[in-house]
């Protein structure tokens, strides 16, 4: 299991790109004598285990895509390929389904029912992998689909997750500004797109603190402003950028006209027009309390009571949210901080990495949640 990891670490492939990931995927799934279907929504693959007695289908589900991130560790398995890196721990999630498949296809025989495992391509950049798999029948025949993420600071030997909301949805937010440039000296003849976009910037922290219920949790930040290239020149335009983290979709869309409206007419103060744009991104991931009814379970007959973690939920965004919207189940996480490190990277950085006996860990949650729901 770990070599696969580090195999796929070293050989990462960005979103919608990928090729050598799922063939590896599908050639190991098949090697076992697995069912494969390869190309699934693209370039996905999902591979079934048939159980010898009834019961229930249940899908599991792994992503495999990398981020464009140049590796910066300093470990024999780093990214052999410039600029990408496995910097979410989706290596390890594809090696941990891998693994749970390897031990259930060995006593497929004596097993209730069926196991889907859905090796997912393109998580990381929207509109993702998830739909185009489930459009493409991925879910067909289904009764429950679980999903788990490793979690570099979370301490490892903990399962965490929480009934209803876990994750957010995100919309990415795009403003152009447009003003009349001038020389710095004289402002007065032109309209400066940089002061109007300063103050849209500012003016947008009020739908947070003014328009959304103070209970309700909403998240508008900027990441990229750009405007001139000249000390003393007033340019004709200003562009930034953001994103927009909420859960509940009737906030999502009033934030959205909000954010719209605030560009308009703080631009149009200053003598300036503005253009923005917010479009939608993966929505929330909601847990089902069938769901989290059998992870707990689980969790407590595999490892013993105080595993399982109920957390608050979390701003990043995941589309495992629309496997959730069409079938029951639930979402966890997997503590893969090592015990006793002084610091763990975060995800998402050229650092990251992970405490590997945690990949065990989430393929043995699998088998349990496979046998649990089976008596539900």
């Amino acid at each position: 299991m770990i070599h696969i990891r580090r195999h796929l670490h070293m050989h990462p492939e960005l979103s919608f790109e990928e090729e050598e990931t799922p063939a590896f995927i599908a050639d190991y799934l098949e090697n076992l004598g697995i069912e494969v279907r390869r190309n699934v929504g693209g370039r996905g693959v999902v591979g079934t285990i048939r159980g010898g007695k009834p019961g229930k289908t249940i899908a599991f589900r792994a992503d495999f895509d990398a981020l464009p991130i140049q590796d910066a560790k300093d470990v024999p398995y780093k990214s052999t390929v410039p600029g990408v890196m496995h910097a979410c721990g989706h290596d390890g999630h594809t090696a941990s389904l891998l693994l749970f498949a390897k031990a259930m296809n060995e006593v497929k025989d004596e097993l209730e029912g069926n196991i889907v495992l859905i090796h997912q391509h393109a998580e990381e950049m929207n509109p993702g992998g998830a739909i185009a798999m489930i459009e493409d029948g991925c879910l067909d025949g289904v009764d429950m689909v679980f999903g788990a993420h490793l979690q570099s600071q979370m301490p490892f030997g903990k399962i965490y997750s929480r009934d209803g909301y876990l994750q957010a949805a995100e919309s990415t937010i795009s403003i152009r500004v447009n003003g009349s440039g001038s020389h710095g000296a004289e402002p007065h003849t032109g309209r400066d797109p940089i002061l109007a976009a300063s103050q849209i910037m500012v003016a947008l922290q009020s739908i947070v603190s003014r328009n959304a219920p103070p209970l309700e949790q909403l998240v508008i930040s900027i990441g990229s402003f750009h405007s001139g290239q000249a000390a003393n020149v007033i340019p004709e335009t200003a562009e930034m950028e953001g994103t927009m983290r909420v859960y509940d979709e009737e906030l999502r869309d009033m934030a959205s006209e909000r954010i719209r409206e605030v560009a308009e007419y703080t631009a149009k103060a200053l003598g300036c027009t503005a253009d923005a744009d917010v479009v939608k991104g993966y929505d929330a991931v909601k847990n089902h309390t069938e769901g989290i009814e059998i992870l707990e379970t689980a969790v407590a007959d595999a490892y013993g009571p105080n595993v399982y973690q109920e957390i608050d939920p979390v701003m990043p965004a995941e589309d495992f949210s629309y496997y959730l919207q069409h079938r029951p189940g639930a979402y966890f996480f997997v503590g893969a901080m090592a015990p006793g490190a002084d610091k763990a990277y975060p995800h998402h950085h050229e650092r990251f990495d992970f405490h590997e006996p945690a990949l065990a860990m989430a393929a043995t949650t699998f088998a349990a949640i496979f046998f649990e729901a089976q008596g539900k």
